[in-house]
Formats: structure tokens, sequence, C-alpha cells
């Protein structure tokens, strides 16, 4: 005994007395009331499952050889599953099994009750299947005119003649309105979910199962229940069908796992058909911004912005391998690019120090919001509608070309002997490739119209960008913009940042903005080795030339980074690296031979005098200043030099035993 649904068990009582009254047949078939067995453990159950108790003890008994006699209502609603039906049918064969229904009995051994019973399994399925289709296409014309009756959610209510208004809870309208307007704020769900929990606050659930069922409950604030409200097309008032869809590789033989259709491939869309709790501009924007703040690196999702320092978290991509660069702040900030080795094992592609790359945006960002680059945008837009235009004369061109060569083919072909079917079938296929050409002609058209040109930049924002120009540079610098704040205002200008590193000390950032085009920088970042240097024997090679010619290491630094060169963890070169470089090249510094050496150019030093006479250098500074012993300076180290005059040695030699007296 079946039947397919707990509603006919309850309502459907006739056809319950039918199929009892089976048992009275059987008993006047022959068999006595003790050998009757009843099953009907699979009362409310479909035929089409297989997984029916009831009809598994049956198949067990049958294939035991218990059963002399099955008895139906309907032999082929026994299963509507063809292979369980004829599973059935192969047993009772083999032990001998009769099947009866309301019409007769029938023996499977024989030829003619075999085939029959197998056409009527079919027909049973073949009729499952056409009602199927028969309510699949009602529902399909009552989603195409938006009346289908649609599961609603928690906030808008069916009343009993059909329509569909808000809930007549002001508090759940309230806290509804409170969660679009706290996204659009805010910009996550996770900033959403902490403000209603730091304020206390609870979301409306209307129970479907349950003892609450029908009823209103006030739970906690959750991420996926305020996903799940922001993900509803309902609340924008559109009545939506086909969101989510089957997924193509299913698992475990049950058609449980979906996905989720993009808003083009949705079967139906009808708006403002229900009460909105927003637009449905809003709506489309927050399903771009909930997209947009996946962590998915795959799909180069940005994420949501968060207080941490680094500006371009979600936007910086490698440019080796095309994935998105994640970033630590151990033991600074630095991008880097794990996904070669998380992969496949091989090394990290990037390891890039954050702050200048972040810095070197930024600055680029305040350059593209200058009046010069204002004034360059309007060139961009301008080129921009000029080659809309020309494409469109191109596509318009070949619209006519095309229906020309078509009416010149549909003329060859008219003109044709309809008896020389050999010439005119080749006209006729001319005719409708002709005709093909025409309508893909006609397409490009409508696609290209479909897409406008780039308008003009509005005085009005033209105006509101200078202000932006004049004052941000100093908002960002005084601590008043909170870096998630910062993060929103660069991820409004740039769509990405593509980092790649050429040689060690070089960085190369390719700034993709949001209307497409793209700004090259070169960086110099700090790195850690020395050796990594660009050009290092250059400059050992300039430095010791410079040493040689007689510049101090001041000059020497001065001029070296005059010349572009610089140190590996800064922009400029300190004089402790050049003077370690010239002594670890052998070069000796001009000071150094004033202390070092007697004489000089054939002049004695202050110092190699000083030695000489065994007396201070003071005592020869003194003689120096009365103009006793002559003196010049240095041109370049401005040290004294004194002419090696005969007799100046002895008569200075004679002054120290007085001077040692006194």
């Amino acid at each position: 005994m079946r039947q397919s649904s707990p509603q006919q068990v309850l309502h459907n009582l006739e056809s319950q007395r039918n199929q009892y009254a089976l048992v009275q047949r059987a008993i006047a078939l022959g068999w006595s009331a003790t050998q009757v067995q009843v099953i009907d453990s699979d009362l409310g159950q479909s035929g089409q499952d297989s997984l029916r108790t009831g009809f598994r003890e049956l198949v067990a008994a049958v294939s035991l050889g218990r059963v002399g006699l099955v008895l139906a209502y309907e032999a082929s609603r026994l299963a509507r599953n063809n292979g369980d039906w004829y599973s059935l049918l192969d047993l009772a064969t083999v032990q001998g099994t009769l099947i009866a229904a309301a019409d007769g009995v029938y023996d499977p051994r024989e030829y003619h009750d075999r085939l029959l019973l197998g056409l009527r399994g079919m027909l049973s399925e073949a009729e499952l299947h056409r009602l199927r289709l028969r309510l699949d296409a009602g529902r399909m014309r009552q989603i195409e005119r938006g009346v289908y009756r649609q599961h609603l959610p928690t906030g808008l209510e069916r009343l009993p003649d059909g329509p569909v208004s808000t809930e007549a809870d002001l508090q759940v309208q309230r806290t509804l309105a409170l969660v679009f307007e706290r996204f659009t704020q805010l910009g996550s769900c996770q900033k959403v979910m902490r403000s209603f929990r730091d304020d206390e606050l609870l979301l409306p659930r209307r129970q479907h199962r349950g003892l609450d069922r029908g009823r209103v409950i006030w739970k906690r604030a959750s991420d996926a229940a305020l996903y799940d409200i922001l993900r509803k097309p309902a609340y924008a008032g559109a009545f939506v069908y086909g969101r989510h869809a089957p997924h193509p590789v299913q698992r475990g033989g049950r058609r449980t796992r979906v996905i989720n259709r993009a808003p083009a491939d949705w079967r139906a869309v009808h708006q403002d058909l229900y009460p909105a709790y927003s637009s449905w501009e809003q709506y489309l924007a927050n399903q771009a911004r909930l997209t947009d703040n996946a962590t998915r690196y795959h799909l180069r999702t940005r994420g949501a912005p968060r207080g941490g320092a680094a500006l371009l978290a979600g936007l910086v991509v490698c440019g080796r391998c095309g994935r998105q660069m994640l970033l630590t702040y151990q033991p600074h900030l630095r991008y880097f690019c794990a996904a070669a080795n998380r992969a496949y094992g091989e090394r990290s592609c990037l390891h890039l120090d954050g702050a200048s790359v972040d810095a070197a945006v930024v600055e680029a960002v305040f350059a593209a919001l200058a009046p010069a680059a204002l004034a360059l945008l309007d060139d961009v837009l301008a080129a921009q509608r000029a080659e809309h235009a020309g494409r469109g004369q191109q596509y318009a061109d070949q619209v006519a070309r095309a229906t020309y060569e078509a009416k010149l083919a549909q003329r060859q072909y008219q003109a044709v002997d309809p008896d020389n079917r050999l010439v005119a079938a080749e006209l006729e296929r001319r005719w409708e490739l002709a005709l093909r050409a025409v309508s893909e002609a006609q397409a490009a058209v409508e696609t290209c119209a479909a897409q406008p040109p780039s308008t003009t930049l509005a005085p009005q924002l033209r105006e509101q960008l200078a202000e932006v120009r004049r004052h941000l540079p100093a908002l960002w610098a005084d601590g008043r913009l909170q870096p998630a704040h910062k993060k929103e205002l660069l991820r409004s200008l740039i769509r990405r940042v593509i980092l790649t590193r050429p040689v060690p000390d070089t960085v190369g950032v390719q700034i993709v903005w949001v209307s497409g085009a793209d700004t090259p920088l070169t960086l110099h970042p700090p790195i850690h080795r020395a050796v990594d240097v660009s050009g290092p024997a250059a400059l050992v090679a300039r430095l010791v030339a410079l040493s040689a010619a007689g510049d101090q290491d001041a000059a020497i630094t001065r001029r070296l980074i005059a010349e572009g060169f610089h140190s590996a963890r800064s922009r400029s070169i300190p004089n402790v690296l050049v003077g370690n470089i010239r002594r670890a090249q052998g070069q000796v510094s001009l000071t150094e031979r004033f202390r070092g050496q007697a004489q000089i150019e054939g002049q004695w030093t202050v110092w190699g005098l000083s030695r000489l006479l065994h007396v201070t250098r003071n005592w020869l500074y003194d003689r120096i200043a009365s103009g006793e012993v002559p003196a010049t300076r240095h041109p370049l180290t401005g040290h004294y030099m004194i002419p090696d005059e005969p007799g100046l040695v002895d008569r200075l030699r004679a002054q120290v035993p007085a001077c040692r007296h006194a």
C-alpha cells in the first residue's frame, strides 16, 4: 500500500479503503486470512524513491520465495522508477510470484503478461514525467508574470488576498532599514555586526518551523544573518527567480549542492513588486561591495578595508604570477607573494618594502588630482569619444556594405533558372551567408550603441576635485583620516597596483586606475644587502676616482648622490660608507695624508713639522698667526701647508729650547 504524500494519507481516505480492501480479494482468490500480509509502511512516500522500507521488505520477501501473489490497487504504482520496477519483475519471474492489479492477475513468467507489465511501468514513469513538465510549465508561467508565491523574508508578509506588504511591527521595519543604512556607512558585514553588538541591538527572524512557527524571534546579529539580509533582492522590492542552480558536480548521488548564478543568468526579475527597504540601484551596489569584500585571492577580490597601516591591502598584485599579494607587519610593513610557494614549494615571487610603495602610490594619487592631470583626463575622454564615434561609423559602413551584398546575392539568386539546381543551390547559400553577415553587422552596431562614450567632467565635479587637491595632502598628513578612510579613498580611484622587481634594488609599480588608464612608476626601496645595489662597481669606481682627485668624503658623498647613486637602505649615501669603501680600495684621504705624512707636494704639514720639532701644533699655529712662519691653506682641505724654505727648520728649532725654559 502506498500514497505519495502525507496529505493524501490524511485526505484521500477512499483510496486507502480501496487498497485495504485488497485483503478481501486475496481471500476470495483462495488464500487464508493468516497468509495475507499487509505492507503499509510506505504510506505518505513517493513511489519514485527506491529507499522505501515497505518496498524493500516486499523485494526481500519475493527474492526468498515466500510470496505467491502480490496485490496492488495499480500494479505500476508499486514503483515509479523503471529500475526498481524491472528488478521486482525479474525476481517475481524467477520465483514464480504472481502480480495482481484491479483489472486482473499477471504471471511475469508469461511473455505477454511480462510485456504488458513492462509497458505499464514505462507508461507510469512517462506519466510522472509529463506531470512534472506540466507543473513546471505552470510554475514558469506564474514566474514570468511575477505572481508566483515565493517564500518571503522577514520584514515582508503576504496578505490573505495575495498582495505583499511590509511587516506590521514598526520595530522590525526600523531594524531592517538600520541594517541597510549601516552597511552603506560602514561597508562590510563584520563592521555592521560589531556595531549591532556594541549597541546591544537584535535582529528579527521569522520562524518557519518548530514550536515558534510564524512568530518573529529576536536574535543576536550574526555575520550569516546580515549577509542573508543584504543578499535578498526582495528587500529591494524585486521578485527574482533562479538565483541558485544545481552544482554541475554532485557528490553522494543527491542533488544537494547549489551554486549562485550571476544576475545576468537569473530566470526572471520583476522590479517594484514588493515594498522596498532599499532601492534596486543600492542593492546592486551592495552586491558588488559584498563580492569585493570577500577574501578570495583567486577571484582577485580586494577584501574589506581594515584598520591596518597597509594602504594598498587588497590592491597589490604580483607582476610575476598575477596573484593577489599578502602583507605582513613583522618586522615592518612588507608586501609579499607566496602563491608559488604554497602551490609548488618554490621560492616566493616577491617580498617588498610596503612603506615606500604606499608613499609612491599616494604621491601619484595627489598628482592625478592636479589641474594638469584633470586637463589630461579631458584629453583622454575626448580621444575615447572620438574613437567611439569612429568605431560607430565603421560599423555603419559594414552594415551598408553587407546590405548591398545581400541584395546583390538576392538578385543573382532570383535571376537564375530554378531548374538549374547546381547553380541555384550555390547562389542560395551565398544569399544566406550575406544575410547572416547583415545580422552580425547590425548586432555590432547595437552593441556599440549600448556602450555610450565617456562624458566630459562636469564643472561641479571639476571644482570638487580641485578642492580635494588643495586640502587632501594636509588632511592626509595631520592624522585626522583613519587608515580605513584612506583605503576607501584610494579604492575609489585605483583598481589594481601591479608590482614587479626587475633588479634587486628596483621596484616597478604600475597603477591601474578605475578608468582603465595606468601610470608606471619606478622605486628604489631599502634592501638588506649592499651587493644588491644596482651598479656597485660603478659606484666604487666613481668613488675611487673622486678620492684620487683629492675630494673629501663629504664632497664625494654629495657628488655621488647628485649623480644618482644610493646606498642599500637609503636614498642617500652616508659619509661612513664612503670612508669604508675608500679604505677598502686602499685610498687615503687628504685629511689622513695631512695627519700621517710629514710633507705633501714638497711642503711641510703642521703635523709633520710639529713631530720633527717635538712641539705641539698650537705652538706652530701661534707663529703662523703672527706671521713668523709663512703658510698657505690647501684649496680642498683648508689645512696649512708650510714651504720648505732653507733655514726655516733651524730657526724654529733654535726657538724651541727658550720656549721650553720659559
